[in-house]
């Protein structure tokens, strides 16, 4: 039989691969009920989702492909034409917490800006520029892992080249590792400044060792990995950092239009009194100019103003180059791609499109690989409690996840350890546990501050213990509150309706005697005639002899007053049965 390969590039929907697949619509839908998952026609797989699924099928002759997608940050959704022009290189600067990186941020920006202007970054512009001898290169201030990320899902490139700074005196770190992981998937180029090469106890060929066992060849040993031995704290090899940088752009070949509509990335956005939405954007393609109008998102506007990074009015801005501007009429997102349009008609009509696909998109959420795995695997009625754990050494981080693994919850609460890890709650953490019902733990470990406002800013709860029983303890109440309470019912009488006075859309007036038990205000009853179940019905009020009662007894006769939620016509003979109904929260 002849084999069919598939390209999927990021995700397909249910009719595309049915399609593809030669088989009905239906069929695949049945496919994915029978592994727990109500799909729609066109709800999208992601590609190891199709690939259980073929699975699931026994289709041996049908071979998925990933279909490259991945683009420079000039082009996000275009290709370059023969008229693309040199820009400068964008670059992240990453690394271990204590490994000098904002240092070299500084000490770079300090000594190499455009226009060697005193006064630092201006902290809350993302990005700025510096200049190396005749030729502009554009720095990330603090990305981070969690913009690499985000960006990521929108399908662009935030940066060319990330730069990975790593102790000589200290090595490879769990940062370290995530850094250059967040790299090779951003299919960014990687140069590692080896830093602090003044400090007693630093060996270069040791840094150089372990980074090669994670990946990172140098070239000097065969490797295609530039590695610069540098001290951020004396300048000592800045330059010679920057010329490698320069360098690997000149290989890549950077290059972007400028005669197409502006186009680019938010990088960040803030409101300011006085000034409404202030929107940080690298631009990509094009060349941005006030009063031009732009769309991000589900949101538009017309460029008010615009500065460069250090605050500065700027008139235009070229690609590779981060600005600030006014003029949105709501936020857009961070990662959100901009493009200019020729009016403000053109802006709000497409603007409103990308609203209804958002909508569309979040009503019909994509399916992935993990949602597949975890309805095959976890039962239906089972709840999932997503943690992420965080310890001061390896060993509390194995203590922990093992003792929450021996809560018993009956099967009824799934234990899903999103991440786990050495050292301080970082950006990282906060980002996995951005929408994901997710709780970060922290056990012997710090918080910084900027930590803990970005948590608050995207709610993600995050506790910190220096006692294991005291974070279990916590735990425990979290998986508590995703159990469905207890109803507790009490049968506590019955009477015999003798006579039926009035009966309306959501009450009746009746009476009757009560055969066991008593009858009171509250109690719920349930309607039953001839061992048929009717109804339910609450009393709101007991008579006897025209009088208010607090209740009615066994061989006593009376009238009710009952509240219904819809019309029952209640009949001489039917039964009331009389109870209570408690819902009482449980425990593990």
């Amino acid at each position: 039989m002849e084999e069919k390969t598939i390209q999927i590039a990021g995700s397909i929907t249910v009719d595309e691969l049915a399609n593809a697949l030669g088989l009905s619509v239906t069929s695949l839908i049945g496919e994915l009920f029978k592994n727990g998952i109500v799909a729609t026609i066109n709800q999208r797989l992601d590609y190891e989702t199709a690939s259980i699924i073929i699975d699931e099928l026994g289709l041996k002759n049908v071979k998925l492909e990933r279909k490259n997608t991945a683009t420079k940050t000039s082009d996000i959704h275009r290709e370059l034409s023969d008229k693309a022009v040199g820009r400068p290189p964008v670059v992240a600067v990453m690394g271990h917490v204590d490994h000098g990186k904002t240092t070299l941020l500084d000490t770079l920006l300090h000594k190499k800006t455009v226009e060697a202007e005193a006064g630092g970054i201006t902290q809350h512009i993302s990005a700025y520029q510096l200049k190396h001898g005749d030729r502009i290169i554009t720095f990330l201030d603090t990305p981070g892992h969690e913009a690499f990320a985000a960006i990521r899902q929108h399908g662009a490139m935030l940066t060319d080249i990330v730069v990975i700074v790593v102790a000589a005196d200290d090595g490879v770190k769990p940062q370290t590792v995530e850094a250059i992981n967040f790299a090779k998937t951003a299919n960014a180029k990687i140069i590692v400044a080896i830093n602090k090469i003044d400090r007693e106890g630093a060996d270069i060929d040791r840094t150089k060792a372990d980074l090669s066992n994670h990946g990172l060849q140098p070239e000097e040993w065969g490797g295609d990995i530039t590695m610069v031995p540098v001290s951020a704290k004396l300048g000592t090899n800045l330059d010679q950092l920057l010329d490698m940088i320069l360098l690997t752009a000149d290989i890549e070949e950077l290059k972007a239009d400028v005669d197409i509509p502006a186009e680019g990335l938010v990088i960040e956005s803030h409101m300011e009194t006085g000034k409404g939405s202030v929107v940080n954007l690298l631009i990509t393609g094009g060349e941005l100019k006030t009063g031009e109008f732009i769309v991000a998102g589900s949101t538009y506007g017309k460029v008010r103003t615009m500065l460069d990074w250090r605050g500065k009015p700027k008139g235009k801005a070229t690609p590779s180059t981060p600005v600030t501007i006014t003029g949105f009429k709501e936020l857009p997102n961070f990662g959100d791609r901009f493009i200019e349009v020729k009016d403000e008609k053109t802006a709000r009509k497409m603007s409103l499109l990308n609203a209804q696909a958002i909508a569309n998109e979040s009503a019909s959420a994509n399916v992935t690989s993990s949602d597949l795995l975890r309805m095959m695997n976890v039962a239906d009625n089972s709840k999932i409690f997503n943690v992420i754990i965080k310890g001061d050494v390896l060993g509390s981080v194995t203590s922990v996840v093992d003792s929450l693994k021996m809560i018993d919850t009956h099967g009824e609460i799934t234990l899903n350890i999103v991440s786990t890890g050495v050292g301080d709650i970082n950006e990282n953490d906060v980002y996995m546990a951005a929408g994901g019902n997710t709780v970060i733990y922290g056990f012997n470990v710090s918080v910084p501050i900027n930590i803990s406002k970005m948590a608050a800013r995207d709610n993600v709860p995050i506790r910190t213990y220096k006692v294991i029983y005291e974070l279990l303890d916590d735990a425990k109440h979290e998986m508590e509150n995703l159990l469905d309470a207890e109803i507790i019912e009490e049968d506590k009488g019955e009477m015999k309706v003798l006579g039926v006075f009035r009966t309306e859309k959501t009450s009746i007036i009746g009476g009757g005697e009560v055969l066991k038990g008593d009858v009171k205000p509250a109690y719920l009853a349930r309607v039953v005639r001839d061992k048929e179940y009717i109804g339910e019905v609450e009393v709101t009020s007991v008579q006897k002899e025209k009088m208010d009662v607090k209740e009615l007894v066994a061989g006593e006769t009376g009238g009710l007053a009952l509240k219904t939620k819809q019309r029952i016509d209640l009949k001489i003979g039917d039964r009331l049965k009389f109870f209570t109904r408690e819902t009482k929260k449980r425990t593990l």
